[in-house]
């Protein structure tokens, strides 16, 4: 089932850090991109592997339906931040038909390194909060299950709408609590324990269990779905709106005006 919610309180807040430190992992936020991009580096071998367990082998075709709701058209120039392995880039040049119309961006070597992508895809290192790219470029940017790892979603969402060129769409997707204590005590107790369990036994690098159970308290701890649709308002997008599929899987979308 999905269903769309709409930013409904233009004044409120707006969001810088998306979560809380959380000081289990590491001592503080000044410590935690540090340390967030040293798990990525370490556990990008084992990464594609681990995410066909989560998303129980559907992961591609989601993702390729997603972009394709979102307005992904042939004739595109498209900017994938937090392009991590390549999930969401490779999807959208099926869309597009043409690899070299998509650029995708990550801050982590070791995910660049292991992403396996069509020939013609730019790649290009760096963060979503300083995108080393021109002004308007880019007819559509998405962002695949990364928000919650920048430091800054305010200052990420201006680079965002910096980038776009007038009419350009953001596509944002990620994993959100669902509604009522028993769904959330099971999805919880799918990629805190489950999932992390499964990797100790199939994983290359033994940390790789580690940084999956860090998700789940990422994906517990964001910023409300209401205050990210705020924090786009405020850079300036409109037509804000958030669709949610099967309870989880939140897709925000936005337009920079034309």
């Amino acid at each position: 089932m999905t269903m769309t919610t709409r930013s409904s309180n233009p004044s409120d807040e707006i969001v810088h850090a998306p979560h809380p430190p959380l000081t289990e992992y590491y001592d503080s936020e000044e410590d935690r991109r540090n340390w967030v991009g040293e798990q990525f580096n370490k556990t990008a071998s084992d990464y594609d592997r681990m995410e066909r367990i989560l998303g129980l082998g559907t992961g591609s075709i989601y993702r390729r339906t997603i972009l394709g709701r979102a307005g992904l058209k042939p004739g595109m120039h498209v900017l994938d931040v937090g392009m991590g392995t390549g999930l969401v880039a490779k999807q959208a040049v099926r869309i597009l038909g043409d690899a070299s119309k998509v650029t995708g961006l990550d801050p982590s070597a070791g995910m660049i390194r292991n992403a396996k992508l069509p020939a013609g895809v730019t790649v290009v290192e760096g963060r979503a909060e300083l995108i080393p790219l021109p002004d308007a470029r880019y007819d559509f940017l998405s962002m695949g299950y990364s928000l919650r790892h920048v430091s800054d979603l305010s200052v990420a969402f201006a680079e965002f709408h910096r980038v776009l060129k007038p009419g350009g769409k953001v596509c944002i997707l990620e994993i959100t609590p669902p509604q009522g204590k028993i769904a959330t005590a099971l999805l919880k107790g799918y990629c805190k324990y489950a999932v992390p369990t499964l990797a100790k036994l199939i994983a290359s690098n033994r940390d790789t269990a580690l940084l999956w159970r860090y998700y789940w308290d990422t994906i517990e701890a964001c910023a409300a779905p209401e205050n990210v649709l705020r924090t786009l308002e405020s850079a300036g997008f409109v037509n804000v709106r958030r669709t949610v599929d099967l309870g989880i899987f939140s897709t925000y979308l936005a337009d920079k005006p034309l």
